[in-house]
């Protein structure tokens, strides 16, 4: 593991792509062509980037966990939003119970993912805690929910939750990811066995 300068020889960003969701982040691919570290730079002793890799994604996983979060509640308050404000057969959507339901599991499921979140925050932060498989646990559960949560709310939206008008659209795009960056589901769940099945 080791830091390097923007402004090296050698170093370079490639084109930003051209994503389906977060489209407001940069995301490009950075090069490194016969690029000279010097031994200053390294982080940690030689043979440690692994280990330093590995740690950072504990930590990293909770802000996309926290970033899920974030998105589901989004998601509930437009969903919330518009059932107050949309009405059929002559009472507003909330007040169909089926809908009603619906937003009340939604609630639910975004509280126990954010309450998932700050336990893996709060573990990160105790002197010598381990916390791999709190982390991943806060990560696997907030952005699938997000995912479903999303999908949900651009349900309630019906026809108008496909468009580009409502921001559920959006957000509905920006959920996907957080399923698969800092370590995809499946990786989570490898995580999370290894952790809590070893003898």
């Amino acid at each position: 593991a080791f830091l390097v300068d923007a402004d090296s020889p050698g170093f370079r960003v490639g084109a930003q792509e051209d994503k389906m969701g977060l489209r407001a982040s940069k995301t490009a691919m950075v090069y490194l062509e016969d690029v000279e570290v010097p031994v200053e730079r390294r982080l940690g002793g030689e043979g440690d980037g692994f280990g330093i890799a590995m740690k950072t994604l504990d930590h990293s996983r909770i802000g996309i966990a926290a970033q899920a979060v974030g998105i589901a509640r989004a998601c509930f308050e437009e969903a919330r939003s518009y059932g107050r404000s949309r009405e059929t057969f002559g009472k507003r959507l909330v007040d169909h119970q089926a809908v009603a339901f619906r937003l009340a599991d939604l609630w639910t499921e975004i509280e126990a993912a954010k309450l998932l979140t700050y336990r893996a925050a709060w573990l990160s932060e105790q002197p010598g805690a381990k916390y791999s498989a709190e982390s991943s646990a806060a990560k696997l559960f907030a952005s699938e929910t997000a995912n479903a949560v999303a999908a949900r709310a651009v349900q309630v939206f019906g026809g108008y939750g496909f468009s580009k008008e409502y921001t559920v659209e959006r957000l509905y795009r920006d959920a996907r990811v957080t399923t698969i960056y800092e370590g995809t589901s499946e990786i989570q769940r490898m995580v999370i066995a290894k952790n809590v099945l070893r003898d």
